[in-house]
């Protein structure tokens, strides 16, 4: 009796969990609906801010420009790494932070000074565990990202890359490609990259104010869309990765539910059968 009484309570625990699995794979499917729905909507407006950019820089002007400042080498560079705050999202978090370490192994290796800069409690507790220094730790990003976030995150960092402080800015975060591929991604914030894009015939335009006047506010605010439109992917990844995980869970739940229901089964006809001989047993005892 003791086997199918333990069994029975087991099955009911894993009922309960995959309740819970189950919750909260819904919660994030609603929350991931929203998400790529920013995305989506985010994609055109930084594609044709890029594309105007590209029109607009030329050679001449990019070395008026500070964000478009190509270093000879780089000797000062930062790495920022975003990741969630939150876990139950398979391997999402240990993706982002093992690009990070690359990142760093790979500026290291080059010789550049690297300071880091970690935005998620996942990957703050990460490094701080592991005593690894890090020049700033965030974890007040908004559920979900807007400008200002965006903002505050790098408007320091790009105004240190001004000045001349830092040669490079990468933004570590996760591209939401679709419902079940997030693979992490690196994006050079800056300096901002326009190589090549001027190739081919050119419209004509008559510029108001002039080339630089337009690059002196379109540069800044391309900058911060790029943050921004990263921590967006990033958000709609991590839900991504939540909702697939949660499933797998339940998934699992369900699988291991059957088999102890079929264990269950067998061992209460075996104490059945063992209580019907006893029965007979006993009843042929009293007879004879």
């Amino acid at each position: 009796m003791s086997k199918s009484r333990d069994i029975y309570r087991r099955m009911k625990s894993v009922d309960s969990t995959k309740k819970i699995t189950r919750t909260m794979e819904m919660v994030a499917t609603a929350k991931l609906a929203r998400a790529q729905g920013r995305v989506i909507r985010a994609r055109p407006y930084s594609a044709q801010l890029m594309d105007m950019i590209a029109r607009l820089a030329t050679p001449d002007l990019a070395e008026s420009q500070p964000l478009l400042r190509q270093p000879d080498r780089i000797a000062r560079a930062a790495v920022v790494l975003v990741t969630s705050n939150r876990g139950l999202c398979g391997a999402f978090n240990a993706n982002l932070i093992r690009t990070a370490q690359a990142q760093l192994r790979e500026l290291g290796e080059a010789g550049a000074d690297v300071e880091f800069h970690v935005y998620g409690n996942k990957g703050i507790s990460y490094f701080r565990f592991r005593g690894v220094e890090m020049a700033h730790t965030r974890n007040d990003l908004g559920d979900p990202p807007a400008t200002e976030d965006a903002r505050s995150l790098i408007e320091d960092l790009a105004a240190r890359f001004v000045s001349g402080e830092l040669d490079a800015i990468r933004l570590v975060f996760a591209e939401f490609r679709n419902m079940v591929s997030t693979p992490p991604s690196v994006r050079q914030i800056l300096p901002v990259g326009v190589g090549g894009a001027r190739n081919g015939p050119q419209p004509f335009f008559i510029l108001d104010p002039s080339e630089e006047g337009i690059l002196d506010h379109l540069l800044p605010l391309y900058v911060t869309n790029s943050t921004y439109s990263a921590l967006l992917e990033t958000a709609a990844a991590e839900q991504a990765a939540r909702r697939t995980a949660m499933k797998s869970a339940t998934d699992n739940a369900n699988e291991f539910l059957d088999n102890l229901r079929r264990t269950y089964n067998r061992a209460r006809q075996a104490e059945i059968t063992n209580q019907i001989a006893e029965i007979i047993g006993g009843a042929d005892a009293l007879d004879g």
